[in-house]
């Protein structure tokens, strides 16, 4: 990843910002260029290099209709594997996902004696701060003119560990978890939070890449079907963007509804990850 990442992702979210303030009336492809200072030639290349698929395409992922489609059949697939019970494993990309809770006197002792590696790198979505010890990745969260806020955030979670910056590092896990070409491998989280919280953590690892899930579905897949509201508050304190995928949270009505991170990037997020190559 580089810095035209970021730069390629702001175009797109200024895009979608554009789109949702206007989508009752269906903007074309020139309308949209020009609000975002683009020829439709150039938004065209700008969209098809960034998502794989036709800005026209993109819309359509953006659309209420296209998300109460997918909730439909998301709710299918949901069943389907309550019935057949959880798996313990799931897949980002090929990207096998793991991970352990850090236990009540690990989260006490505030990192004593731990060594909290920290570096910021460009992804698809904007610049991302990312933290990790030497058991796994604690900390994702994109960054939008908040870097320093985001750095006290991970740093206040462990007030008591010993700090490194390694950018190195950071640009390997966004090439790990961005990848251009999905790639075989393995990546460990160290999760952080109540077990109610981790029970909901792990149902959204169950999902798959281009799913949306509501809050119902959520909760009954969590194992608390009327706890819906505390489902909502379990989402938002999740602090492992995108690897825990709390973008695919959506409301009953199809609607997207707002995001950690800003609700034009998870909009962004649902595209790239429809258009992106399936796991094998």
């Amino acid at each position: 990843m580089s810095d035209k990442s970021i730069q390629q992702y702001e175009t797109i979210a200024a895009a979608i910002r554009y789109i949702r303030c206007h989508a009752k009336n269906q903007p074309e492809l020139a309308e949209v260029a020009a609000a975002v200072n683009l020829s439709e030639h150039h938004l065209q290349r700008l969209f098809s290099a960034w998502a794989g698929i036709s800005p026209k395409r993109f819309l359509q992922y953006l659309t209420k209709e296209h998300a109460l489609v997918a909730l439909k059949k998301s709710a299918n697939t949901l069943d389907a594997a309550l019935a057949a019970g959880l798996s313990g494993g799931s897949r980002l990309h090929d990207l096998m996902i793991s991970c352990e809770a850090m236990t009540p006197g690990e989260i006490k002792s505030g990192g004593e004696g731990v060594t909290l590696y920290y570096g910021s790198a460009p992804t698809p979505f904007g610049l991302a701060l990312f933290g990790w010890t030497d058991r796994g990745v604690c900390y994702l969260a994109f960054c939008d003119d908040d870097l320093q806020s985001r750095l006290e955030e991970l740093f206040n979670q462990w007030p008591n560990a010993t700090t490194q910056e390694d950018k190195q590092q950071a640009m390997l896990l966004t090439g790990q978890i961005f990848p251009t070409t999905p790639q075989p491998g393995k990546l460990h989280l160290l999760l952080r939070g109540t077990n109610f919280q981790m029970k909901v953590w792990e149902a959204l690892l169950q999902t798959t890449q281009g799913q949306f899930i509501s809050y119902s579905q959520l909760a009954k897949t969590a194992g608390s079907p009327k706890a819906q509201r505390a489902i909502g508050s379990a989402v938002g304190a999740n602090n492992i963007g995108f690897l825990i995928p709390c973008h695919r949270v959506i409301r009953e009505s199809g609607v997207s509804g707002n995001y950690r991170w800003g609700a034009e990037r998870k909009q962004a997020i649902h595209a790239w990850e429809s258009a992106a190559p399936s796991p094998r």
